[in-house]
């Protein structure tokens, strides 16, 4: 494995020329293998950097895909709100794929990740390594982007359209609205036959989406932001549906940590989690300059977006233009493109299972028809923490929300 430590460009890399669908098809049978006797070296591996960690004093390692999904690790490594917490911090790891960033995870090179909802279910329970969800990391943030000659869902039929990861908010949300809309999701060779009711869903890095739309290589692409905001700005793209205007305020990227970091150094990871609380709040009431921030040209530069494109997603303006052209249906719900708040409400995990068990993946995906949806809500993650992050800053009300650990899910495709 070699993480990646400079910015991705917008290039399709192929791992080889006879590849269908290049680097990503590859890392996904590297994840699939994450269990059993294939795990063994990164699981060794995790162990040995384990013990020779011991105690509070270890160093919080970052590790993030340059999406806007990562932007409370980001803010707070920037503001030393880690090191206001009393943690040493290191340069944070830049990774292309989930799929890297998941075996650097579980190999102990990174202690501090943001993971897909569904993957953090496919980690624990499908790799069988022991990750908790301490917080959620965002809300929203996530759109469907589509070729400007796609004017609804089923224009999508008989296309191919990209995904970033097959356990991640974003294939679920697209195959709740494919089959709403009579449509079916199939994975192909991308050179196959589709029949007019198919849609072929491809596992593509976001750094590459943008170029493939560009490339008429995919009629569309369901993926974090602002890969779906580089689209509009460049021109070669439009919004056609925001995720979280199809599940109401949904969490995509979840703060993740080892249950061994948890189990040994308790307060190492409710200081973790302080400070993820308090970058949130933070975030929400400075939104331009968060964006400034994260950008290519900001002094971390945390990621390859210009500032245009990450103004765009995170002091976004224009959400009553989408509602005026269609793009919103649910304007009621008064949603941010993006929004930040940090309790994991145990109904989204459920309904997160239930989901999933209905969601085409490839690989085996045995493990997800044992899944007991209230079982993984209490098993999967672990409140304690953010509860108490939450006790110092206010609570959820400092997030506009009302001040109760339960709600329930509204899912409207």
């Amino acid at each position: 494995m070699n993480p990646q430590n400079q910015a991705p460009s917008y290039q399709h890399i192929c791992a080889s020329s006879s590849c269908d669908c290049g680097i990503s098809r590859r890392d996904w049978l590297r994840v699939t293998a994450l269990s059993g006797a294939a795990a063994a070296p990164l699981l060794r591996a995790g162990d040995a950097v384990a013990q020779t960690n011991k105690g509070d004093d270890v160093p919080v390692r970052i590790g993030y895909l340059p999406i806007t999904d990562a932007t409370p690790l980001l803010v707070a490594h920037s503001r030393k709100l880690f090191e206001a917490e009393g943690l040493r911090t290191e340069k944070p790891r830049l990774f292309r794929t989930w799929a890297q960033i998941i075996e650097a995870f579980v190999a102990g090179q990174v202690n501090v990740v943001h993971l897909l909802s569904p993957t953090t279910m496919f980690v624990r329970y499908g790799s069988q390594f022991a990750a908790k969800v301490v917080a959620w990391n965002h809300m929203n943030g996530s759109a469907l982007a589509v070729a400007r000659h796609i004017n609804s869902v089923k224009d999508l039929g008989g296309t191919q359209v990209a995904i970033p990861f097959w356990y991640s908010i974003h294939n679920v949300v697209l195959q709740q609205l494919l089959r709403a809309n009579g449509l079916k999701a199939v994975s192909r060779a991308r050179s196959g036959a589709l029949a007019a009711d198919e849609v072929n869903l491809v596992v593509m890095p976001p750094a590459e989406m943008v170029s493939a739309l560009a490339a008429k290589a995919v009629s569309g692409y369901i993926v974090a932001e602002p890969f779906v905001a580089a689209a509009e700005v460049a021109g070669v793209g439009k919004v056609l549906r925001f995720v979280g205007d199809v599940w109401q305020n949904h969490a995509c990227c979840l703060l993740t940590l080892a249950e061994r970091d948890i189990t040994e150094r308790p307060e190492w990871a409710q200081k973790v989690t302080n400070a993820m609380v308090k970058a949130q709040l933070w975030t929400r009431d400075n939104q331009l300059e968060t964006a400034k921030l994260l950008a290519s040209s900001g002094e971390g530069k945390y990621t390859p977006h210009g500032l245009p494109v990450l103004t765009k997603v995170l002091a976004a303006t224009e959400m009553a233009q989408y509602t005026r052209e269609g793009v919103i249906k649910h304007p009621q719900w008064n949603q941010r493109r993006i929004d930040f708040q940090p309790y994991p409400y145990p109904s989204y995990t459920e309904e997160l299972v239930k989901a999933l068990q209905v969601t085409h993946v490839e690989g085996n995906a045995a493990f997800l028809e044992k899944l007991d949806p209230k079982f993984v809500a209490r098993d999967l993650v672990d409140d304690r923490f953010v509860k108490a992050a939450l006790k110092q800053v206010g609570g959820l009300k400092a997030f506009g929300h009302a001040e109760s650990f339960t709600r329930k899910e509204i899912i409207a495709a």
